[in-house]
This record gives structure tokens, C-alpha cells and sequence, in this order.
């Protein structure tokens, strides 16, 4: 992937992870236009980061997806680079779920970290396909190689789309269009709420990270712990599995 010179939409750009990344490609010279569900948050963002571009979008609704490609193509028809990056985290007991009554609360997981990243590769994955160079990232997580028991769907989803990542680079493979998976670890953001990560690994440093593989021209980067995940056995995922498991069951009795 080239590093600048690319029109960049990331969504879930405001904060976090997507923030960090926008930050970085618009210092290598980049224009990069992120997208949130809450304007306010958006304008912080823009406050923080005057070069940002922002659209309001809600991932989670089909139509808001569409009409944020067409916006997005229209334009900025140079846009060339994809970054799915939203997602939610969600920690739950499957045995006091109400799966019954509170469906709603479940399935948005499954809607903004995979529906909405598959639906987003399929619109921009033709219309990358005519340029001289693309590049879609989707940000999975370790978690999708050794999943986290107390966070259930949320590494399912990422499980997932580790998967499409993987058929989408062989059915581009003859385009120009490069197809790039990153998988973090735990990262001090408020995903999943606040001061759930204050113990993963910071911010900047793990973004940094990130940028080398990018500029290493890695197809898989990992940073820190998910390094070793994202190439481990059988064997020890499911012990990693366990002991993660045995050491966090408690914050969902």
C-alpha cells in the first residue's frame, strides 16, 4: 500500500483506533475523510484534526451505507482506500442474556462489525478496481484467532470477517486492489466502554506499529500480543482460550 497521496475513507474515525490512523495518513499526506454515528463526536474529531473531512453516517442501516458510498464517490471520486474500522464490543453471560426480549442489543454487534464492513468491500471493491491503486484494510482483532469468551459475538464477528478478508484478497488478487487485515490486540480505547483497556497497549505506540507493517508492505499485521496469534496451533489457542477465560469469567456472574 502506498502510504501517501490516497483519498482515505475510515469509518469509525472519530475516536480511537480510526482517529489514531486518520491522524497518521493525513500527516504522510493523505486526505482522509471519517465517518461516526454522532455529529458532536465528529466535530471533536475535526477540532482535533482541522484536515479531516467528516460524514455522518449510521453503519448500522443498510441505507446509510449506500448513501455513504454515493456521497463518498461523488465527491471525492478519487478516493482509492478503504478502512473498516467500526466496531462495538459487547460482554455479556449467554445465561442471562435476553436473547428473547433484547435481540435489538445483541444483532447491532453483528451488524456494525460484519455486515457493515462485507456490505462496504462489496460497494467500493468495483469501483476500486478501476483504479491504478486501492487498498481495503479491515481492522479484525486477536480476538479472532483466539476468541475471548466473556466477549462472544464480538470474536465471532471478527473471526468472520478474518475469513471474507482472506476470500476478498484471492477474488482481487488479479486487480489492483490490495487487501489488507489488521488485527490488534486489547488497545487503550473505550471500546466496550470506558477503562475496560487501560491495561492494553497504547494508543500511539500500537498505531505506530501498525504503520510499519504498512510500509513493510504486510498482508497480516498484528502488534504486541496478537503477534503470536495470529500464527498459533490449535493446541494453544484453545489453552490461550481457557486461561483468558478463567482469569475474566468473573466480570460477567
Amino acid at each position: 500500500m502506498k502510504l501517501s497521496s490516497n483519498t482515505i475513507l475510515i469509518t469509525g474515525g472519530s475516536a480511537g483506533i480510526g482517529l489514531a490512523f486518520a491522524e497518521r495518513f493525513i500527516k504522510a499526506g493523505n486526505t482522509v475523510i471519517v465517518c461516526g454515528r454522532r455529529e458532536e463526536v465528529l466535530q471533536q474529531a475535526k477540532e482535533k484534526s482541522p484536515n479531516l473531512i467528516t460524514y455522518v453516517s449510521d453503519l448500522a442501516v443498510e441505507a446509510d451505507r449506500i448513501a455513504l458510498f454515493d456521497w463518498v464517490t461523488t465527491n471525492y471520486p478519487e478516493v482509492n482506500v478503504l478502512v473498516n474500522n467500526a466496531g462495538i464490543q459487547q460482554r455479556f453471560n449467554v445465561l442471562k442474556a435476553d436473547a428473547k426480549n433484547d435481540w435489538g442489543y445483541f444483532n447491532k454487534e453483528i451488524t456494525i462489525n460484519m455486515e457493515a464492513s462485507i456490505h462496504l468491500s462489496m460497494l467500493f471493491a468495483p469501483y476500486f478496481s478501476e483504479k491504478e491503486n486501492a487498498t481495503i484494510v479491515n481492522v479484525t482483532s486477536g480476538l479472532a484467532f483466539t476468541p475471548m469468551a466473556i466477549a462472544p459475538i464480538y470474536s465471532a464477528t471478527k473471526a468472520a470477517m478474518h475469513s471474507f478478508t482472506m476470500s476478498l484478497r484471492h477474488q482481487l488478487s488479479d486487480t489492483s486492489v490490495e487487501v489488507i487485515e489488521v488485527a490488534p490486540p486489547a488497545v487503550n480505547t473505550d471500546l466496550g466502554g470506558a477503562g475496560l483497556h487501560t491495561s492494553g497497549e497504547p494508543l500511539d505506540a500500537f498505531a505506530d506499529g501498525i504503520f510499519q507493517g504498512l510500509e513493510e508492505g504486510k498482508m497480516e499485521i498484528g502488534y504486541g500480543s496478537s503477534v503470536n496469534r495470529l500464527r498459533m496451533s490449535r493446541d494453544d489457542s484453545d489453552k490461550h482460550v481457557e486461561n483468558m477465560y478463567n482469569a475474566m469469567k468473573k466480570t460477567i456472574e
